[in-house]
């Protein structure tokens, strides 16, 4: 069994063959891989390739599976549950919106307009961008299925308690007068069929690959230059075991950044094979996906500053939390 998981999760996710073949490809063009440029050639290629793919057919299937969860469902359901029940299935309904942290916003002032819970509209908002089905499956491509589970219910455990916290405190006079009084319409969901749900799946990933293309560019460039060009011993210093702070500095170099899972998981894997603690590059990816600089100023729309710093202070601690909980769980991986 444990032959055809790993063979599963190296072969079929990790796509190692394709690695092998680009490898043999560039060798035969002549590039000599061993090198330098020739390594991040092929690091290049191969990682923009896998995660393309990986993208393509991860954001068709959970774009088919919420094709069964629009807005107007999504409330009902919510609206179901009280206490920090809802708050379990506001995150749980997150992990099946493939959208960064942005998207997610247009939804949570929806739910919020709608008369829904301050804090399960909050423990959606983010659960959404920091976990969903991608971010398993592309976390167990890289970490293996140990790691990536975990991540994903550490980051269900932040949105929970995040959300419970924030309706705790009632900070509901902290939004925004012009959606709390928006008025809420119910609009019944027609009922598509299958050729409809599969084009609906088909234009989100199409409209998704165009918009995070650019960011998975971005990120395996960064990926190449850290796998190839900056020294192991520099990466040990300041993210490895012998800072005690890594955790709390990769958390903060990712909150300004603006990418989803499909930008990090490039940067999060160079990091890991050139020794960072797994614990910061994981706050690292929490950071960037749910504290993006952009996301933060359309949030500032829709809350104010009290609530906005309330939101991100629960954030960075729960992050930093886990990132040194997967610190002192790594030597059990």
């Amino acid at each position: 069994m444990r032959v055809v998981w790993d063979f599963f999760q190296n072969q079929i996710l990790g796509m190692k063959w394709l690695n092998e073949l680009i490898g043999s490809m560039l060798s035969a063009f002549g590039l000599d891989i061993t090198t330098r440029i020739g390594g991040s050639v092929q690091f290049f290629i191969y990682d923009v390739i896998k995660i393309v793919v990986l993208l393509c057919v991860l954001i068709f299937v959970i774009s088919y599976i919420q094709s069964y969860f629009p807005p107007e469902r999504s409330k009902k359901i919510l609206g179901r549950f009280r206490g920090i029940g809802a708050n379990c299935v506001a995150a749980l309904l997150g992990t099946v919106t493939p959208f960064c942290s942005c998207s997610s916003i247009p939804l949570f002032i929806g739910f919020t307009s709608a008369g829904l819970p301050i804090g399960v509209t909050f423990s959606f908002l983010i659960s959404s961008p920091m976990v969903d089905l991608g971010s398993l499956v592309l976390l167990m491509s890289i970490f293996g299925w140990e790691i990536a589970i975990i991540y994903v219910l550490f980051g269900l455990v932040i949105a929970v308690a995040g959300g419970t916290i924030i309706e705790k405190l009632h900070m509901e006079k902290y939004v925004e007068e012009y959606i709390t009084s928006a008025s809420s319409i119910d609009i019944e969901a027609t009922e598509l069929t299958k050729r409809d749900r599969l084009q609906y799946a088909w234009e989100q990933m199409r409209d998704t690959f165009k918009k995070v293309f650019p960011y998975i560019l971005i990120g395996v460039g960064i990926g190449a230059l850290i796998h190839n060009w900056i020294p192991e011993s520099w990466i040990e210093t300041v993210l490895g075991s012998n800072n005690p702070f890594s955790v709390i500095l990769a958390t903060l170099v990712g909150i300004p950044m603006y990418a989803d899972i499909f930008g990090t998981i490039p940067v999060a894997e160079a990091l890991y094979a050139k020794g960072a603690q797994l614990g910061a590059i994981l706050a690292f990816m929490m950071g960037v996906t749910t504290l993006s600089l952009p996301s933060m100023i359309m949030l500032r729309k829709a809350v104010k500053p009290k609530l906005l710093a309330l939101f991100i202070g629960i954030c960075t601690a729960g992050i930093i939390l886990v990132g040194y909980l997967f610190n002192a769980l790594q030597f059990l991986f």
